[in-house]
Parts: C-alpha cells; sequence; structure tokens
C-alpha cells in the first residue's frame, strides 16, 4: 500500500528562526510549525491546516511547511490542492526521498501514472539500498497490475534488513501471478517459518492448486478456514472441493459456512450447486432459490438454478416468482426473458391453456428480438410451434436453432420429426442421421459441467466477501 509520510530527520528550525516576521510576533515560527505537527499527529487536520497556511504566506519558501501542507491535504482528501505543495518541498530538496515519496504517492492518486512512476525510480536511485524505495515502486507496479516490473522491486525490498511480512506476502502473490509457483511456494513457505498466518495457507493453497497438488490445496484451505473462519477462507474451502467433486465435505463446508454467514450468496450458491452434484434437486433448489434472494442481479445463481428445476419442478411457483423477478430487473437481457419463459414452461408442462402457450410464445419471441443468435430460443419455440402441431411454424426455428449452434443433436432430431409431419422423409431421414452421428454429447456435457463448476468458483472467489 502506497503511503505519504513525514519522515524529516529534524525540522529546520535553523531556517525558522532565521525567517522574521514584521513586527514582534506573539508565537515563533517554531512554535507555530510546532503547533502545526501536533495538530496533524493528533489527526487534527483542519486545526493543522490553518496552521500552515498562515505560516505559509510568512514563510513562503520553507520546505517543512510545504510538506506538512501537502501531507495534511493529503490526509483530508484534498489531493489536488497537495499536488503543488508536494512540487514544491521537491524543487526545494531535489534529492529528498520522502520528498519525492509523497508527491509520486499524490500523482498515483490523482491518476498521471507516468509522473508517478518516473518519481518513484527516482526515489530508488536516490535510495537504491532503501526498503521503503524499493517497496513502494514495487507496490506500485502491482497496483498498475504489472507484476513482471513489480517483482525485482519486492524482491530488493526484501533482501534488506528491513524485509516485512507485508512486503513478503505481496512479493509470493506476485510470484503466483507471473506464473511462477516454485518460487511463490518457497516464498510463503518462508514466511511461514515467521508466521504462521491463515492468509499465508490460503495463498499456498491456491499456489498449490495450479501446480496440480490438489490434495495439499485442500489441507492448505482446510488450515486456512479453521485458523481464520473468515466467508472467504470457508468458501475457499469448500470451492477447492467442489472443484474436483467432492461433493459430499464440499455441502458440510458451505453448510456450516452459510450459518455462520447466513447471508452469503457465494456459499448459498456453492451449497445449491454441491446438492446438484449430488442428485438432491429439490434441495439443491430451495438453496439456489436463497442465493437468488440474497444477490436478484446475478446470472450464475438463475443459471444453476434453472439446472436443478430441470431435474426438480415440484418447487414451480418458487421458481417462476423469481425468474419473473429477474427478468423485471432485466428486461433487456434476452438470457432473463428466456429463462422467465422456460421456467413457465417447465413448471406447467401439463397446462394448455392458449393463454398460458401464448404468453410463452411472446416470451420466447422477445428474448430471439433482443438477441437473434440465440440458438435455445429459436429450439424452444419451434418446439412449442410443435406442441401446437404447428410444424410450419416449427422447421424455420429448427433451422435457425442450427445456423447459429449446427452441432445440438435435439435440434437436428426436433427438425427431422417436423419434416416427418411436414411430409418430406428424405430431408427427416438426412436429420436423424446427423442427430445420430452426434449423440455423443452426454460426454462432452461432463466437460462442460466441470468448466462451469470451475468458472463459478473461480469467478466467486473474486467476489467481495460477505461481512
Amino acid at each position: 500500500m502506497l503511503e505519504s509520510r513525514w519522515v524529516a530527520a529534524a525540522l529546520t528550525l535553523a531556517a525558522l528562526r532565521c525567517a522574521t516576521v514584521s513586527g514582534v510576533a506573539a508565537d515563533t515560527p517554531e512554535q507555530r510549525f510546532q503547533s502545526a505537527l501536533t495538530h496533524y499527529n493528533a489527526g487534527q487536520y483542519a486545526a493543522a491546516q490553518g496552521d500552515l497556511e498562515s505560516l505559509q504566506r510568512d514563510l513562503p519558501h520553507s520546505f517543512d511547511v510545504e510538506e506538512l501542507l501537502g501531507l495534511v491535504y493529503s490526509a483530508e482528501g484534498q489531493d489536488a490542492k497537495a499536488e503543488p505543495r508536494f512540487q514544491e518541498a521537491v524543487r526545494l530538496k531535489p534529492d529528498s526521498g520522502p520528498a519525492r515519496n509523497n508527491l509520486a504517492t499524490n500523482l498515483a492518486r490523482l491518476g498521471r501514472t507516468s509522473e508517478a512512476e518516473a518519481q518513484f525510480k527516482k526515489v530508488v536511485e536516490l535510495e537504491p539500498d532503501s526498503y521503503d524505495a524499493n517497496h513502494n515502486l514495487g507496490e506500485f507496479y502491482i497496483g498498475k497490475g504489472n507484476v513482471a516490473a513489480a517483482i525485482p522491486y519486492l524482491e530488493r525490498a526484501q533482501r534488506t534488513g528491513e524485509a516485512s511480512y507485508g512486503n513478503g506476502y505481496d512479493l509470493a502473490l506476485a510470484y503466483d501471478k507471473a506464473g511462477r509457483p516454485g518460487e511463490a511456494e518457497g516464498q510463503i513457505r518462508g514466511l511461514l517459518k515467521q508466521k504462521d498466518t491463515a492468509e499465508l495457507h490460503d495463498l499456498l493453497a491456491q499456489v498449490e492448486e495450479q501446480s496440480g497438488n490438489y490434495l495439499a490445496a485442500a489441507n492448505d484451505y482446510q488450515t486456512a478456514a479453521r485458523m481464520d473462519p473468515s466467508e472467504s477462507n470457508i468458501f475457499d474451502w469448500g470451492g477447492e472441493l467442489l472443484l474436483h467433486q467432492t461433493t459430499g465435505p464440499a455441502i458440510q463446508v458451505f453448510t456450516v459456512g452459510l450459518q455462520r454467514y447466513p447471508n452469503s450468496e457465494r456459499l448459498a450458491l456453492g451449497l445449491g450447486l454441491g446438492l446438484y452434484l449430488q442428485g438432491k434437486y429439490d434441495d439443491a433448489v430451495k438453496a439456489l432459490i436463497k442465493a437468488t434472494d440474497l444477490n436478484p442481479s446475478d446470472p450464475r445463481a438463475y443459471y444453476f438454478l434453472s439446472k436443478a428445476y430441470d431435474q426438480s419442478p415440484n418447487q414451480a411457483d418458487e421458481v417462476i416468482q423469481r425468474f419473473r423477478r429477474y427478468a423485471e430487473l432485466r428486461p433487456n437481457d434476452a438470457q432473463a426473458v428466456f429463462d422467465y419463459a422456460m421456467s413457465l414452461w417447465k413448471g406447467k408442462r401439463t397446462d394448455t391453456d392458449a393463454a398460458y402457450l401464448d404468453q410463452i410464445e411472446s416470451l420466447l419471441k422477445k428474448s430471439i428480438s433482443l438477441d437473434p443468435s440465440s440458438s435455445a430460443a429459436h429450439l424452444q419455440l419451434g418446439n412449442l410451434y410443435s406442441q401446437r402441431r404447428e410444424y410450419g411454424q416449427a422447421a424455420p426455428e429448427y433451422r435457425e436453432a442450427l445456423k447459429f449452434a449446427p452441432d445440438v443433436p435435439d435440434a437436428h432430431f426436433r427438425l427431422g420429426q417436423a419434416y416427418v409431419h411436414l411430409g418430406q422423409q428424405d430431408l427427416a431421414q438426412k436429420e436423424f442421421q446427423i442427430h445420430q452421428k452426434l449423440y455423443q454429447e452426454h460426454l462432452a456435457e461432463i466437460d462442460k459441467q466441470r468448466s462451469e463448476i470451475k468458472q463459478f468458483v473461480y469467478s466467486a472467489k473474486a467476489a467481495p466477501a460477505t461481512p
């Protein structure tokens, strides 16, 4: 973390004494400056600002006044006002590393990254063996997402006598992000000898997971969660178990996690997904309904809810209510409208009321208007027409579905059936042959399911933790 700092070795009281103020002041410049410094250290920034602005008028070229006034403005969140003060301090003492560090930090906050980088580099030139100089430049590059550039400076900081746990952790994280798992693991294990913390075990587990050491990763996630049962650590542990289809233990972890953090959407999602993989579809639907209630706008919850609902339509009214809400929240989202249509249709398959089917048709057409390339929407609209025995309308929808997803076996089979009803036997036979050739999709579905679980776990890890 980049911070401005007040680190003058000694106040330039001699300069202050030499600066005269017209008349005899009730307080000397030294006393007024000391008052400002006392207020600053006590967090009384408004009082410090008043002292320093008054003193600045009397001492317009004081390094200490300019530097401390910049720090006061910065502490008050007035970075634009702080910048000229830090610039002036650097002009007055161009060889001061702390002064340039404060300017660099200020420029970074203002979004002027190129100027900030130049100043941080200048600090390293002035103080090549300084922990702070190297650490701050490394942190600057971490903040920019340039871990390759950060590593040499974090390494140099770590080699100094002032090497800190925080710098060491950031270095390990940088190694991990740079794809250097061996160095990351070595750095982490070295830090563990100094300080055994949950966050180190969690980071070590990430490194082990990426290296294919899944059992070790699960053990370290478990250690992290037991040392610090935070929502994030519990999710990481359960997520690791879920990734490798260890569903029973994953369900236990997510269940306990939800007892501790009942408002955690990702724990509810993890529980629902674990129950779904274990074939407990009714319970999975309940958990996923809870997830949608905790975050009504998260598409992941509705995606997995639709999967579980396919297997367990017993809670149709509850599920339909959630998909209706989702479609109302996202009226221009083709997937949300499609999911609402399918929830209605799945929940009342035996309902032949014309108005009810008209509603589903209208929703499917709206979804297609929002996303004409939606193969699933075209396929289901074709199915609806087939249910009505309107095969002349069904066949074009099936052909549209196949235009955007030619390898969907069910679309070929349905189109073949439509051709049979339309008396086009040759075309029907061709579609049935393609269907047979493609009828290995259940193997691809297994790979797809694994990919979906992985995508959920990694995306959920990046989400903010629930307090």
